[in-house]
């Protein structure tokens, strides 16, 4: 500095305050000239002339003078002059020693002396000097957070000046915040008001990404001068401001200080302080978890105030919902966390989501992202509490997220019923753990744990219950969606929702829904998986209709008509009136006596035996009857013996469409079984004895069935050494079964079979091999031989998961491919001309007729010698032995 400059301070420094007014005009204007920073001239000159001008002069000026006369010119100069030190200490890291230390001190005593003034002056007196405060804070603040990195070893030398310098800083902004507090802009405020204001609010933002890690009280106030000033102003600055940056760096701060507390809770509880709430681990817990539920209410309280300018980030809210849900249980991923700690947890990060979730529901692109199918479990809690806030909404917010998208144009988005329902099915892996949930509470009960489908069903009933009707047809789409796709649990659950909708409604509707699905049961000509959750849901919904509703059904269709049939070979017979229920039962058997007297007038024709779908209808009414002395179980039992003499087991195992009549007789016999006869068992054993190796699963376990029911019976002495012998072999064969689900039907079949037989020598003689032996006695006495680790068996349900999701996309491929592709050539058409007669049809009709004869033999073998044959058999032999004859002529004729 020249000596003009040196004497004129030493002269000011010994001016009274009356001397510094007189003269302040004429000297001012150079000591700000003298302040501009020079490399040549040292720190402390320019220190000492910015403290003249603070201390000496700057009282004198009038709040209307200060930014022309003083902040305009000398904070400039004060903001250049600290750049120029902070980038000489970084110059100069490398020889700093506990002697050369002066740079430092001079940047704590350059903040020092920027300290705002007291009064409250209007914004335009003081323009530059928020601005010029906060880029030096901003530096302070960034140099200390560095320090580590800039320093490296020498960190211990200047650790106290910089604890200084973060100190005057902190005290700087202290200050500054109050000014800005005291300052208010009024809504005819000017453009350069309106900018300086919008300036403050995003240099703050700016330094909050400094300080984040720096000091948790400090960044807290941070962010409630920003929001309050946002608020403040909200009418002048809500079209300048970045609110994408402030709430994205809100969810950021969020989700940072939630992670931060799940970590800390697994420190507690692997170093066991969970009872220790004084720890300092505990109490860095409880710091923490408080800056999470400041940040969470603060970006609820922003979003709340400013929607309309945030839709462009709804998706970022959608992630932060789910990384927070997703850290909760039920979530598979959820860290195990001490209660307490999890509690605390939860009402600083958890709770907030629904408030945040009221917000968001009035939002379009949020609705569109949420209604965008997801996988995961946090998703479809999402979607839950969706659903359970919307009764509050108004209109246009209910027809944002029941309707789904309605034009091609729109961006595409699910009713908000399909896509809960959609995401449901997609959680797999966690049903079959199961994750729990709690429990609605109730008067009266304690709350108890329920599992993800119990949890969502409440919901969604509770929404049905409180639906407005307008939106009642797109319910019921969703429903009929959810029942025909491939997974059965997502059927079950949308049965229930359906149940309840036509319990809660009229008795009309229940008429009218029942008669939808049983004609959409009736349309379902093969078997596949809609045919089979369509019953389903039939069954139970017929239990929901009054009688004479269900005599409605009967009229609408006929048990009389066999294409009607499909219906009925789904309804529980025990749920209709007992009117309604003979007339049922009489149609079935009525048709069923028809369609074999059709057969056996036709030849015994393998075309027509097609016709399973009567046998499938005997069996529901066999399920429906309470004794098997009833006259319909009679009527049935004679049927089905009459059929089990035709059978054939080359026939059977050579057509697949025997193997499902087979199926059926076998399940309808299981029912009938103490009214067949010893001659008949003893031909199903025959049967199963050449097919079991050679048939699908679903035979084997309608085998099983029958096999279980016959402990009922006694068999006759005279008869026991054909029938037990091949019991046993048939129960040692099927027990011995690789595949797991035959051999836990095995399991169950043989248990039931022995707790109820008198014959207990099959029991023994069935268990020959010694590791079947061990296995069933393991399973009687409830023995568990490995016990899989849940990490284990979580790995394995999600593999098991992956498959299941592909062999449902196969099976939705599959119906979506033309009727004429999906044919199978293995049931034969009754209706197709016979193009040439062959050995093998030939073959076929002299194995009927060989089987018959040989049962009609075993008959008249086993009968008690007081019970003779009736008088017209020996005729009809004749009749027999005569048309043999003649067939054989003819053959050696052609």
């Amino acid at each position: 500095m020249s000596q003009t400059n040196t004497s004129l301070l030493d002269e000011v420094a010994q001016w009274s305050q009356e001397t510094c007014r007189q003269e302040l005009k004429s000297v001012l204007p150079k000591l700000n000239i003298s302040s501009r920073p020079h490399k040549s001239e040292s720190w402390d000159d320019h220190i000492r002339i910015l403290k003249i001008i603070t201390d000496m002069f700057l009282p004198h000026i009038g709040l209307s003078e200060l930014e022309d006369e003083c902040f305009s010119k000398t904070l400039p100069q004060a903001v250049a002059v600290f750049d120029s030190m902070m980038k000489e200490i970084s110059d100069q890291v490398g020889e700093l020693s506990s002697q050369n230390t002066e740079l430092c001190m001079l940047s704590t005593k350059d903040c020092s002396h920027l300290t705002p003034l007291n009064p409250s002056p209007d914004l335009d007196a003081i323009r530059s000097l928020p601005t010029c405060i906060l880029k030096v804070l901003r530096e302070t603040f960034q140099h200390c957070k560095e320090s580590e990195v800039v320093y490296c070893g020498r960190l211990s030398l200047v650790a106290d000046l910089l604890q200084g310098l973060f100190k005057e800083a902190y005290s700087l902004q202290k200050a500054l915040l109050e000014l800005l507090d005291r300052i208010s802009l009024e809504s005819s405020a000017s453009k350069e008001e309106v900018s300086d204001i919008v300036t403050v609010i995003h240099s703050m933002l700016d330094i909050c990404s400094v300080i984040s890690n720096l000091d948790i009280a400090l960044h807290a106030n941070t962010w409630k001068f920003l929001i309050k000033s946002s608020l403040k102003y909200r009418s002048l600055v809500e079209e300048h401001l970045h609110h994408g940056d402030i709430s994205t760096s809100l969810c950021e701060n969020l989700l940072a200080s939630f992670h931060n507390c799940v970590e800390f809770s697994e420190q507690i509880k692997h170093a066991g302080l969970q009872e220790a709430t004084q720890s300092p681990e505990y109490k860095l817990f409880q710091k923490t978890a408080k800056m999470c539920r400041f940040f969470a209410n603060t970006l609820v309280h922003y979003i709340k105030e400013f929607k309309f300018f945030l839709t462009k980030y709804c998706s970022c809210y959608h992630q932060l919902y789910l990384q927070i849900v997703s850290q909760f249980p039920p979530s598979l991923c959820a860290p195990t966390q001490p209660k307490a700690l999890s509690e605390e947890l939860n009402a600083a990060a958890l709770v907030p989501m629904d408030a945040l979730l009221l917000q968001l529901l009035p939002l379009r692109p949020f609705a569109e992202v949420v209604l965008h199918p997801e996988h995961e479990l946090p998703h479809c809690l999402l979607l839950v509490s969706v659903l359970s806030q919307l009764a509050s909404q108004p209109e246009e917010v209910l027809q944002l997220w029941f309707t789904g998208s309605q034009f091609s144009e729109d961006t595409p988005r699910l009713p908000l019923y399909k896509a809960l329902f959609c995401s449901f099915r997609r959680c797999s892996t966690e049903r079959k753990v199961p994750v729990l949930l709690p429990g609605v509470m109730m008067r009266g009960q304690a709350q108890v744990p329920v599992t993800l489908h119990h949890h969502i069903c409440v919901y969604l009933c509770a929404s049905v219950a409180a639906l407005p009707p307008v939106y009642f047809a797109v319910l019921e789409r969703c429903l009929v969606d959810a029942v025909l796709q491939p997974d059965t649990q997502t059927a079950l659950l949308a049965t229930d929702v359906w149940c309840f909708t036509a319990r809660y409604g009229t008795a009309e509707l229940c008429l009218h829904h029942v008669c939808l699905i049983a004609q959409l049961v009736k349309t379902c000509t093969t078997e596949c998986y809609q045919s089979f959750h369509m019953g389903l849901l039939l069954k139970r919904m017929v239990f929901l209709m009054t009688p004479n509703h269900q005599m409605e059904l009967v009229m609408c269709f006929p048990p009389s008509e066999e294409e009607n049939l499909p219906v009925w070979r789904h309804i529980l017979l025990r749920a209709l009136s007992q009117e309604v229920r003979q007339r049922v039962e009489t149609d079935i058997i009525g048709i069923a006596q028809k369609a074999l007297s059709d057969w056996q007038s036709g030849g015994y024709k393998l075309g027509q035996v097609d016709r399973n779908v009567v046998l499938f209808s005997l069996l529901a009414v066999v399920h429906g009857q309470s004794s098997p002395e009833e006259q319909c179980a009679l009527s049935v039992m004679r049927m089905v013996t009459q059929l089990w003499l035709c059978m054939s087991p080359d026939q059977v195992q050579a057509h697949p469409v025997l193997q499902c009549t087979l199926q059926l007789l076998l399940s309808i016999s299981a029912t009938v079984v103490k009214n067949i006869e010893p001659q008949v068992i003893f031909k199903v054993y025959c049967l199963l004895a050449l097919v079991s190796q050679k048939c699908a699963d679903q035979l084997l376990l309608a085998a099983l069935e029958f096999l279980a029911s016959l402990g009922k019976i006694f068999v006759p002495p005279d008869s026991q050494s054909h029938i037990l012998p091949k019991l046993s072999s048939l129960f040692g064969v099927l027990l011995a079964d690789r595949s797991w689900l035959l051999h836990q039907n095995a399991l169950e079949a043989f248990s039931h079979f022995a707790e109820v037989t008198n014959h207990e020598e099959v029991i023994s003689h069935s268990l020959c091999v010694e590791e079947t032996k061990t296995k069933v006695v393991n399973y009687l006495s409830k023995t568990v031989n490995e016990q899989e680790d849940a990490e284990s068996r979580l790995q394995r349900l999600k593999m098991e998961t992956a498959e299941i999701k592909q062999h449902n996309e196969k099976l939705e491929n599959v119906c979506d491919k033309p009727a004429a592709e999906t044919v199978t050539e293995s049931e034969p058409c009754p209706k197709r001309a016979r193009q040439e007669t062959s050995a093998e049809e030939y073959s076929r009709y002299i194995q009927t007729a060989e089987s018959a004869l040989k049962a009609l033999q075993l008959l008249l073998e086993g009968r008690d010698a007081a019970a003779a044959p009736p008088l017209w058999l020996e005729s009809k032999l004749q009749e027999l032995q005569t048309l043999v004859t003649h067939i054989s002529t003819a053959s050696h004729t052609v």
